[in-house]
């Protein structure tokens, strides 16, 4: 029995045998370019369809908020109302109610100056320590150029 090599032509997978020619560089960066700006523009899509999604469920979340507000505000209401009929139980009505409203003013006034006092705390709103530092800095500088 003889054995035949069978001769097979060579394949370089490097080479493109299709018979089409191969793009040039230019082209190969045109495409690069051209593809580069979709891919930008895709994600920019992306992230403004991302943003509108969360700022409606954030939208949902705020009313959420806002009718909590205002029951809780019913809810004080009526907690008032309470304290206003049961104090007119011992005393009259119209004294059960002079008595609920001076504590609910002495309340508010106190609420007032301790707001007042935290608000003129953090007043300006400039960072003290920040500009402090640039300034520091700055001096710094001056000293080194003389």
């Amino acid at each position: 029995m003889v054995l035949r090599t069978l001769a097979l032509p060579s394949f370089d997978p490097m080479v493109d045998h299709s018979g089409a020619t191969e793009p040039s560089t230019a082209e190969l960066l045109s495409r690069l370019g051209d593809q580069s700006r979709q891919l930008v523009r895709d994600e920019l899509r992306l992230a403004q369809a991302e943003t509108s999604q969360k700022v409606k469920q954030a939208g949902v979340g705020v009313a959420g908020f806002g009718a909590a507000g205002v029951l809780g505000l019913y809810g004080v209401g009526l907690v008032l109302a309470t304290a206003v009929l049961g104090l007119a139980q011992a005393v009259d009505a119209w004294l059960a109610s002079l008595i609920v409203t001076v504590v609910v003013l002495v309340a508010a006034g106190i609420a007032a100056l301790v707001g007042k006092k935290k608000v003129a705390a953090a007043t300006p709103p400039a960072p003290e320590r920040a500009v402090a530092g640039v300034k520091e800095d700055v001096e710094t500088l001056k000293g080194h150029r003389s």
